[in-house]
């Protein structure tokens, strides 16, 4: 069992940065790949990041690429996302899910585990 906690999230100007930190409990975390996902208001949940389990791997929406970055640290048993030269419409809850790789390289909310999500907002 895997359990993940989404923190690092809070109100920040455009063009300003954040880090979001996905914390797992469970000694299987490093076998899994995470996905970090975005909700914004009155949309659909979206794909923003992933990477794989040894951390080997990275993926990014298009939006996104060059701005933000995901990393992990298995040892810690946290994934990371940096988040830079924000814009407002980066505003969202984001949200953490570990799976398979396949899996967190798409949305949709079948995913083993999910996190409950941090708020990012994004002043103009």
């Amino acid at each position: 069992q895997v359990q993940l906690v989404e923190s690092g999230g809070g109100l920040v100007q455009a063009g300003g940065s954040l880090r979001l930190s996905c914390a797992a409990s469970g000694r299987t975390f490093s076998s899994y790949a995470v996905g970090w996902f975005r909700q914004g208001p009155g949309k659909e949940r979206e794909f923003v990041a992933a990477i794989n389990s040894m951390g080997s791997l990275t993926y990014y929406r298009d939006s996104v690429k060059g701005r933000f970055t995901i990393s992990r640290d298995n040892a810690k048993n946290t994934v990371y996302l940096q988040m830079n030269r924000l814009k407002p419409e980066d505003t969202a809850v984001y949200y953490c899910a570990a799976d398979q790789w396949l899996k967190v390289v798409v949305p949709g909310p079948d995913k083993e585990y999910w996190g409950q999500g941090t708020q990012v907002t994004v002043s103009s």
